[in-house]
Order: C-alpha cells, then structure tokens, then sequence
C-alpha cells in the first residue's frame, strides 16, 4: 500500500452534521472532540510507515483515530469495523459519509503492524498530547505523578511439567508447519500421543516416581529434537525458529543431560537420557515462564502474584486542568521501579513535558535519583526515601543516623553525647554500585557511654557504634528530602501523589489495563499507548463537556464517623 496524505482533514459532511445533531441533542464525547480539537491526527503524522508505490492506503489519520476509539470502548477488531460502518458518533469524527462502508476489520490489525514495525507507536499518544497543548489544557513544568500496576499476560499459568511438555510441543508444532516430511521421519509414534494435543487437556501423572518419569521423558525428547535439528541432514533455517529457540533456552534452564541407557528416552532412542535440575526461583533473570509469550515474568509484590509485566502511568496534576496521561512504560514484570526513574525522565523531556515537580512513592526514590533528576532535568523528585530497616529508627528514643552530626570536610562524625569518630573508611562504587562510607567509633567511648542502651546493642562490649553513611552529595540530598517529608507543606505537597491511584483505577476498570490483548513486550506496551492515549480522549471531552471528578467514595456506615 502506498500514502498520497491529504493536506489536512475534511470536513464533516453535512447530512453526517445534521443527523449527528439530531441523534444527540443533549451532545455526545466524539461529537465535542471533534468540534473543539478537529482530527487530532494528520495523514502526514504517519507518511513515513507507507512506500511510495502501490495501492492507495486507507486514511492513517482515521486508523488512529479509531484505534484510539477501540480502545476506549474495549472493542475487537471486527467490533470496531461494525462500529465505524454502523455509529454515527464514529462517522461524525471521522468525518464520514452516512453511507460510507467503512473497512475490513485487517486493517487495524495491519495499522498497528506499522507502528511496531517503525517504533511509531508513541505518535498516538504523542499527537493527543500535542492537541491538548495547542488548545490550552497542557503546560509544561507543571506536576506531575507516576504509580504502576501490574499486567496479566495474554497466556495460561504453567506448572514446570506443563512449562516443559508444553514448550516441546510449541516448538513440534512450528518444525511441522516448516518441514513436515523431515520431522514425520524423525517422531515415533509416541510423540503424537504424547504431543498431539494441548498438555492443559491431557492428564498428567501425579507427583511421585511417575510424574518424575514422565518429566524425564520429555527431556530426553526434547534433547532427540535438537540433537537432530543440529544435524548436518536437518532442513536449512529449522535451527533458527524462534520456538526452536525457545525450547534451547528451557531445556538449558531446566535440564542435564544422562549417559545413553540411563532412563528418560523412547526404546530405539540412544541420545541419552535428561534429569531435571535443582529449582533456581523465579526472581530475576531470564526465567521463560511460556513458550507463547517469552517477555512476560513470573512476581510477587504485596502479596500479590502474576505472570506478566508491569506498567507505569505518569500523569498531569496541575489545578484548572484535566488530568492527562503524558507517559506509559511497560517493562517485564520482574522489572523494579527504581530503574525505571530515569528512563521515564528521559522520555518526558524528549517530550518538552519535563515537569518541575514528580510526585513519586519509596519505590522510585533514592538518593541517586534525587540528584540526577535535579541535575539532568532540573526536576524536584518528591517522596519518600527507602525505609530505615535498623532498630534505631524504630525505637522511640534511641539515637539514629539523623542524630550524629557529620563534618564533612574533617572526615569525622560527632555522636549525641559529644564523642567523635575514630575511622572514616569510604569504599568507592564500581558499575551499578553506589558509594558507601564505613563510620567507627571508639570502643572505650561506647563501653563507657550513659547512653550506651539508646545507641548500640553490641553485646560484647568490644565493639564501638558503627554507622554507614552515603557519599556527601547523596547523603545531604536524602536528608532534605527527608526533612520536607516532616514538615506540614511537605505532607500537603506528596498527598497530591495518592491521585494517580484513581487514575489506575479508572485504567483497570473502564480501559481493561490490567490484562493483556496481545503477546510480547512490544505489543503489550503498544497497548498500554494506546490505552493511555484513549484516557486522554476521555478526560479532554468530559472537561469541555464540564463533567466533574467523581467524588471519592465513602461508605453509609463510616460516614457515620463524621
């Protein structure tokens, strides 16, 4: 398909203004977006996904816009098809004739296509946040927050024996579709059996000898197949199939391979045999969780446990303006937050939308992030600093980090009751590592302290109060944001942050946020775009419609309290 963009968009057509206005009198979100921000997207916005040859493409700037509205009402592709042949809402911001057809429902599946294909998809959020500056609802350096929630992948939960068994079999059936006759030869009559159908509708052997016999069956399976697809008579390309792929890296992960005769294969089958080995958790690392979606990762958080990814939402906060979702970052699931504080000021400064202040839980704050983001984006990062886990912090009286007095230049600390340190060791930090200074002071003083009890539990009395302090720039940096956290316009400030959580709310209730269409990081966070771009067009409309917040919901019973 080939794009010849039209200079702007058309207009509506007249018998489409007419009967729209008499359909919704009272108006109607798609017919107010229209009215107060045009098209919103440009055919040029999308020429450079097209060649310039070949059949005329379908106007981009519509697949947009009804990608936009797909979204927002949580259609399929053919319901969304059916919506534009068949709403007048739809044609009315489309600009379409009553009696238009419309297009195949493909198309939508084939617009997306080009956008992860060219890394385009920020563009739908993008333009819709360059209209909502244009017209006035969007400035820059203002306040703004960031929460994340977790995301389901579009995928069943596996045990390990499902995970295995099911792995061999994704990567049976794509050799099949790619060189039947190579792999009809190689498969005894078992594998059919034992591969021909989905391993969630089979019965599996329950956990005992026969449930290990049977995972190590699959194993030496699974080493046949690749022992023969690194053969020199395999079909060229078979090696390089992306489940083939897969099932190299489970197997890795998962087994080891037997001497011949030692159990786990078919009879006529000397490749040896497999054992499963020890469990190495599901925290971090390059667990593969399914063969049908390798991105999504098993985690556990609050109590909460998923297989998926994690999606973090930044949004505008400033008074006498709607709430608009600038920024969405999906990342894997086993992904923390911490990490992902600079990239998303990154990405808002590559927007123009860097903002003056960022309201943030502990879980995007440390004294390294404080700095950076003042020094690279001249951004106030507000929240909370980590926890102080030590008991110190906890016991009401007892002398914490806060309490000593550190001279800097001196190298030295001055405790509550007047004594200064002895040593001062500063251990420098290597890639990835921060920097740590390593206090200590005297035994005697301590052994000899009235205060000895609020300050250290050393039991052998040989040993001084030692106290782990951050490099200077951090340390001081983590201690102002700790002391605004006291002070009554601080707590004012940061319980502006507790908003995002409607905001969340409203994505996993109303735009099914929290549960993935499709498969992979890439489609999965073209999702999410997409998703927070259709927030937008909902809160842009019920501003110019003037609808206000839902207010928060209290319950009959605890209004009782008040």
């Amino acid at each position: 398909m080939s794009l010849r963009p039209q200079p702007g968009a058309p207009p509506v057509p007249d018998d489409t203004v007419r009967v729209a206005r008499a359909a919704f009198p009272r108006g109607n979100p798609y017919l107010l977006l229209r009215e107060r921000l045009g098209a919103v997207f440009r055919d040029g916005d999308f020429a450079d996904l097209y060649p310039a040859l070949g059949q005329p493409a379908y106007a981009p700037w519509r697949l947009a816009l009804v990608t936009l509205m797909q979204f927002r009402e949580g259609l399929s592709d053919r319901q969304t098809a059916e919506a534009v042949r068949g709403r007048i809402d739809w044609k009315y911001l489309l600009a379409l004739d009553l009696a238009d057809p419309g297009f195949d429902h493909s198309l939508l599946c084939e617009f997306r296509g080009r956008l992860l294909e060219h890394g385009a998809g920020e563009r739908l959020l993008g333009r819709v946040l360059d209209a909502a500056r244009e017209g006035g609802l969007l400035k820059a350096r203002g306040r703004q927050r960031t929460d994340s929630t977790h995301v389901l992948a579009a995928v069943r939960d596996l045990n390990r024996a499902e995970l295995l068994a099911e792995t061999l079999r994704a990567a049976l059936n794509e050799v099949a579709a790619a060189a039947p006759d190579w792999l009809r030869a190689l498969a005894p009559p078992a594998w059919f059996e034992r591969y021909g159908r989905r391993i969630e509708d089979m019965r599996l052997p329950e956990t005992g000898a026969k449930r290990d016999a049977y995972v190590a069956r699959v194993g030496a399976d699974g080493h046949r197949l690749l022992d023969a697809l690194a053969g020199s008579d395999a079909p060229h390309g078979l090696s390089t199939l992306p489940s083939v792929a897969v099932l190299r890296r489970v197997w890795a992960r998962h087994f080891e391979r037997t001497e011949p005769g030692s159990g786990g294969g078919d009879a006529g089958d000397d490749s040896g045999g497999a054992r499963l080995r020890p469990v190495q958790g599901r925290g971090p690392g390059d667990r593969v969780e399914t063969p049908y979606d390798t991105d999504a990762r098993f985690r556990t958080k609050g109590g909460t446990r998923w297989t998926g990814y994690m999606v973090h939402l930044t949004e505008s906060c400033d008074p006498g303006a709607p709430r608009l979702v600038l920024h969405a970052d999906t990342t894997p699931a086993n992904v923390h937050e911490a990490p992902r504080t600079a990239p998303i000021h990154d990405a808002l400064a590559a927007k123009g939308l860097a903002p003056s202040e960022h309201l943030v839980d502990s879980a995007y704050v440390s004294a390294g992030h404080l700095i950076a983001a003042r020094e690279r984006h001249g951004i106030d990062l507000v929240g909370p600093g980590r926890r102080n886990l030590s008991w110190q912090s906890r016991d009401e009286g007892a002398f914490g980090a806060a309490d000593f007095a550190v001279d800097w230049d001196g190298r030295a600390v001055r405790c509550p009751e007047g004594k200064v340190s002895a040593g001062w060791a500063e251990r420098a930090g290597g890639p990835g590592q921060r920097g740590a200074i390593r206090v200590q002071f005297r035994a005697a003083d301590c052994r000899a302290c009235a205060s000895r009890a609020r300050c250290t539990r050393s039991r052998s009395g040989y040993n001084g109060r030692v106290l782990a302090l951050l490099p200077r720039r951090e340390h001081e940096a983590l201690a102002m944001a700790r002391a605004r956290e006291g002070t009554a316009e601080g707590k004012r400030l940061y319980a502006q942050r507790q908003g995002v959580e409607a905001t969340l709310s409203q994505g996993v209730r109303a735009f099914d946020l929290r549960q993935a269409r499709y498969r992979g990081l890439a489609k999965t966070s073209l999702q999410h775009i997409a998703t927070a771009a259709a927030i937008n067009l909902d809160r842009i409309a019920a501003w110019f419609a003037g609808r206000p917040l839902a207010p928060t919901r209290t319950s009959r019973f605890a209004a009782l309290a008040a």
